[in-house]
């Protein structure tokens, strides 16, 4: 590695810039720079000389700090977040860009770090360019990385492309047990300066790399995902009581003598919710969703909580759950098994056969599940198969089918989204690779959710009114909070699962997509329906390249998150709901369950700010999950493809750039790109318009659609790459 050169007096000064309203002792400044004894101790005196005469230092006996702070008066606070070429971007609130920071000026700002920063003079380029003053806050609490050992003493971590950009060193004392290429986690020591290695500490060693457990927890690494629980976690855990208090049985609402049944993939182990179906005599139907009543056993504030918080939800990877809760609890304690009594909160719905709630109730409840399904059962008895259940399950596909057609009919949108599967050894390395079947049980159970959880946040908006009106029959009239209430702000605050509009200029970019395949799906004034999303999503079906576009049209939604501040949710068409159903997995319906017990006490919960934040802590979290489930896909998709070094495979074109072409092989749903460098036959030129790559001599074209046939040539597992060759 070649040595930068460093001047001592710019160090000196950096470092008294971050500690610009202090006194350093000059033994501590001097240690900082780890100089050696003799030679560095005159160095270092000749060059605070140096600053002292032109008075840019202040020296008090043993003591020095900057003569001018130099602070800009034009500064900024946002997160860092850096790339790969070294140049960062900090994301700022209220600026609709974020600012560019140079490689040169991103100092010693990491990922995710909170920073300072200053803002430069207008560059040639129209952006916003800025320097790193100081490090505010640091993001990550620990990093993934390979561990080298690079001489005798000498220990170096190179970071995963997603976890770091700059290589750290590791002092002997922090090593670990770590030895030469293993993939470990670890965490910041210190980063004295841009110019220099930051230091590392090893916290934890995954395994060699390349081998199939070190991979996926790296992968969870990289998203500051972490599998084990804490002992004293798990130790809590194992002392919550697994036997039912009397006292509880008589409290609730006892349905163990109904028929109730769970249906879930057949590995599952976690079975956060049963349903129950009738027929009233005037023709209704009658629904009840009965959910796992974690809350019970979680309690506020306590160290499972705080663990639970933390985390956010379950992690859902190719070959392992990482679960939100202690397996105990989660498989055991709160799982609705079969033939075992479990706490509950239900929501009993009394729907019409058109599909309108004409009656809700929500009671804590105690169930004794009677049958365990897998989908595939269930899809079984729908195609006519017999069963003891099977008056139950056809009632239940009629219901939703009906609901299904009502939802759809009434602005929600239908995108199917393949999901890849894999055949895996004892070893974890895949067999094979498959897309998920989607199948009628599926959409029987989900609409059965949606509706739980539609009418628990419509219930929510019925306590509001309720609480208004009970305050003006009282003669209180309108309170001075009340005046502006919008979300709910002061009058019985609840989390929602919001999402908003999608973003127009993604729209108009789907319609380029999707022209030179005969679609047409314009926007006008930035603005398109539902019924045209779903008419574009109809007409993909009809081409190759059907996975594709509903990529596309996912890719151009705003994310789905959590917050109090209710705006509907564009996607289902709903103008209100939330997560009520899964509370095993997802902390914020631990967090509704809760709501809606205290309310129903008449008891204080959750403050309006308290669900803000802990609203955007979950979404974030679950932007992790889904980063770690797809790269573990991702991961599985390239060990699988390495296997297949020279085959070829049909596939279709997927995307087009200037640099290449994305195809999309039809069986494993496996993507991997043809570098235009690769393409030695012509010279292809990009056309943007026409998506395509037309070769100047020849005329040969590749574009968007087009059915093609590729040769593996290479797999990167590091990088999570596959390239093809025409075949």
């Amino acid at each position: 590695m070649k040595k930068k050169k460093i001047h001592l007096e710019d160090l000196i000064i950096e470092l008294l810039e971050r500690h610009s309203d202090s006194w350093v002792n000059t033994e501590t400044l001097k240690s900082a720079f780890k100089l050696p004894q003799k030679k560095g101790e005159e160095r270092f005196e000749k060059a605070l000389k140096r600053l002292l005469n032109k008075n840019k230092i202040i020296r008090k006996n043993d003591k020095i700090r900057i003569a001018d702070t130099r602070q800009q008066t034009n500064t900024v606070e946002g997160v860092f977040s850096s790339t790969r070429s070294g140049t960062g971007y900090v994301k700022v609130e209220d600026r609709d860009q974020d600012i560019r920071i140079p490689s040169k000026h991103t100092g010693t700002a990491l990922d995710k770090d909170k920073v300072k920063l200053s803002i430069l003079p207008k560059s040639r380029s129209d952006r916003t360019e800025g320097k790193i003053v100081e490090v505010v806050s640091r993001g990550k609490k620990f990093f993934v990385g390979t561990f080298h050992k690079e001489g005798k003493n000498t220990y170096l971590i190179i970071p995963d492309e997603k976890s770091a950009q700059v290589e750290f060193f590791v002092h002997p004392d922090n090593v670990n047990g770590a030895h030469h290429n293993d993939k470990v986690t670890f965490r910041l020591v210190d980063w004295l300066h841009q110019r220099s290695l930051p230091e590392a500490e090893v916290l934890e060693v995954l395994g060699k790399k390349g081998t199939n457990n070190a991979s996926i927890l790296s992968i969870l690494a990289e998203n500051e995902l972490q599998a084990a629980f804490p002992p004293a976690v798990e130790e809590f855990a194992e002392s919550v009581a697994v036997e039912i208090p009397e006292k509880e049985y008589k409290r609730r609402k006892d349905i163990r003598t109904w028929e109730i049944f769970t249906i879930d993939p057949h590995d599952a182990k976690d079975f956060d919710d049963a349903l129950s179906i009738s027929m009233r005599d005037n023709g209704n139907y009658y629904l009840g969703v009965h959910i796992a009543d974690v809350s019970y056993y979680v309690q506020q504030d306590r160290i499972l909580d705080k663990e639970a918080v933390d985390r956010g939800t379950s992690v859902y990877l190719v070959d392992r759950v990482i679960p939100m809760l202690p397996e105990c609890l989660s498989n055991g304690v709160c799982s609705l098994r079969p033939n075992e009594d479990k706490l509950a909160y239900s929501c009993f719905m009394e729907i019409t056969p058109d599909g309108k709630l004409v009656s809700y109730s929500i009671d804590e409840t105690v169930i004794n599940s009677s049958r365990r399904f897998a989908y595939e059962e269930v899809q079984e008895i729908i195609d006519g198969k017999k069963h003891e259940l099977k008056d139950s399950i056809k009632i239940l596909a009629k219901m939703t089918s009906m609901l299904t057609d009502k939802r759809f009919s009434e602005g929600s949108i239908d995108l199917d989204t393949p999901e890849p599967r894999f055949r895996l050894d004892e070893h974890g390395r895949p067999l094979g690779v498959y897309v998920k079947e989607r199948l009628k049980a599926h959409r029987l159970v989900e609409e059965c959710m949606l509706m739980a959880n539609k009418t628990v946040s419509q219930h929510i908006n019925r306590v509001r009114i309720e609480h208004k009106n009970r305050l003006k029959a009282a003669g209180k009239g309108r309170g001075e909070n009340d005046k502006d209430d919008k979300f709910g702000k002061f009058n019985h605050p609840f989390l929602y699962r919001i999402h908003d509009r999608p973003d127009p200029e993604k729209l108009r970019n789907i319609g380029e997509n999707v022209r030179p395949l005969g679609i047409d799906f314009s926007v006008k004034d930035g603005k398109v329906t539902a019924a045209k999303i779903n008419q574009l999503i109809r007409d993909a079906d009809k081409t190759t390249l059907k996975y594709a576009i509903n990529e596309l049209v996912l890719r151009s939604m705003a994310k789905a998150v959590y917050s109090p501040k209710n705006i509907g949710h564009y996607g289902l068409g709903f103008k209100e709901y939330t997560h009520f159903t899964s509370p095993i997995r997802r902390y914020p319906d631990l967090i509704v369950h809760r709501l809606l017990k205290q309310y129903a006490a008449g008891l204080p919960s959750y403050s309006f700010q308290e669900l803000l934040s802990l609203g955007d802590h979950c979404s974030e979290k679950e932007r992790d999950a889904v980063m770690a489930e797809r790269d573990s896909i991702k991961l599985k998709q390239v060990e699988y493809m390495s296997g297949h070094i020279g085959d070829t495979f049909e596939g279709v074109i997927s995307g087009v750039t200037e640099k290449g072409i994305f195809v999309l092989l039809n069986e494993s749903f496996c993507e991997g790109m043809i570098a235009i460098r690769d393409l030695d036959d012509d010279f292809y030129v990009y056309e943007q318009s026409r998506h395509q790559l037309r070769g100047r001599k020849r005329g040969r074209t590749f574009q968007l659609g087009d059915d093609i046939k590729v040769k593996v040539t290479r797999t990167d597992l590091e990088q999570r790459q596959i390239d093809f060759i025409p075949g």
